[in-house]
């Protein structure tokens, strides 16, 4: 009974929190992720008051990270690339190198391992889809040229995150044992081989499975609410237990197949409230982690941290796309989209933690960076006129 009544409590206080914290940043104007990350600030182990049972957390976040990444998985296009892939290709794999090569050697220097290093400029090299298209959409530029290029420059981010997703696990070398470069090369082949094999299973069956079975349950509306979780959690846990790939590029994939279905709008109708309760208690979770004291003895990493999403992120962005030939306009769009870092950060972040790949304080420059450059991202989208209008009257960034 003390269980049941310790998980009904942690869920009640931590929802409640959340939904107070989520109700004032969407007040002001801000992404509702905002106020999630600051409730899970607040029930973290490092402020005074309510503490959430971290064991409690972890289960609750999982299950926010499938569905979330489900969500993803189910508006993942590859027209969306195709049409924009001249340009979104080279672009964000120079990008994510850039930021990641930026970002390692600053770690480096900062006291982390090489391999830390990456791990950590990898996940800041990535946008969120969530927060972006939000903003595309409330300054109506999801379909313009601009807002095509950066939702299939994110389609090219995404993929390079599930990579390195599968990757992590490999690199995961229990604490003494020392790999070489052989045997490393070997385990990484068979974990791409059965992330392969996953997509082929996936791929073939579930292209030819699901759809049937979703169409079977479309008559009975209680049925088919309860059949697009099974298949969001069901995929992610075979994936997990049979394949050892992470649980989101399990749920990712799901998404992809269930979004080749003809119920694709049925189907993100029916999860969107379920997703929205576990998706809260994700970004919740990721908020525990943050410890402001931490923050407080180290304001250069913070600083460092900022700097590196806000400004060289899209600095090179914003020079990649120019340098395709791309108008002013467009590449403005593009850097000012990806000023901001958000789901896969976290999801990177929280599984290279959970595998011992990470120390404990490395996601705490991650976390509040995110925040603030989620808070930032909506007043640089509003003055982007003002923004482009200085611009345009440098003579050297006349391209078109």
């Amino acid at each position: 009974m003390h269980h049941s009544e310790s998980l009904l409590l942690n869920l009640v206080v931590a929802l409640t929190i959340a939904l107070f914290c989520g109700w004032l940043a969407v007040r002001v104007r801000f992404s509702a992720i905002v106020g999630y990350l600051v409730a899970g600030i607040i029930c973290g182990p490092f402020t005074a008051g309510f503490v959430i049972n971290p064991g409690m957390a972890e289960e609750l976040a999982d299950i926010g990270l499938v569905l979330l990444m489900f969500g993803v998985g189910l508006h993942f296009h590859f027209g969306d690339l195709f049409s924009v892939r001249r340009v979104a290709i080279p672009g964000a794999v120079i990008q994510s190198l850039a930021t990641t090569l930026v970002v390692t050697v600053a770690s480096h220097l900062l006291g982390l391992s090489w391999l830390n290093g990456i791990i950590v400029g990898l996940a800041f090299s990535v946008a969120s889809t969530a927060v972006m298209a939000r903003m595309l959409s409330d300054h109506n530029l999801l379909t313009t040229p601009g807002g095509s290029l950066v939702i299939g420059w994110t389609v090219v981010e995404d993929i390079f995150t599930v990579v390195v997703l599968v990757m992590l696990p490999v690199l995961a070398v229990p604490s003494g044992a020392t790999t070489d470069v052989v045997t490393l090369l070997k385990e990484l082949g068979i974990a791409l081989g059965k992330a392969g094999l996953l997509f082929i299973v996936v791929g073939v069956l579930g292209v030819r499975l699901v759809p049937k079975f979703l169409g079977m349950l479309i008559g009975s509306r209680e049925m088919f609410n309860l059949d697009v979780p099974v298949i969001a959690l069901g995929i992610a846990w075979i994936s997990s237990e049979f394949f050892h790939v992470s649980l989101a590029l399990g749920s990712f994939l799901a998404g992809v197949v269930a979004g080749q279905s003809k119920l694709g709008e049925q189907i993100e109708t029916t999860l969107a409230p379920l997703r929205d309760l576990f998706a809260a208690l994700f970004f919740l979770s990721i908020g525990t982690l943050l410890d402001p004291a931490y923050l407080l003895a180290h304001p250069f990493g913070l600083g460092f941290a900022l700097g590196v999403i806000v400004l060289i992120k899209p600095m090179v962005s914003f020079a990649l796309v120019l340098g395709m030939k791309q108008p002013l306009h467009t590449a403005l769009i593009v850097a000012v989209a990806l000023a901001q870092v958000g789901e896969f950060s976290f999801v990177l972040i929280q599984q290279a933690t959970g595998l011992k790949l990470l120390p404990i304080n490395a996601g705490h420059q991650l976390v509040a960076a995110s925040i603030i450059s989620i808070i930032l991202n909506p007043i640089l989208f509003a003055n982007m006129d003002r923004i482009e209008n200085l611009l345009s009257k440098l003579k050297w960034l006349k391209v078109s």
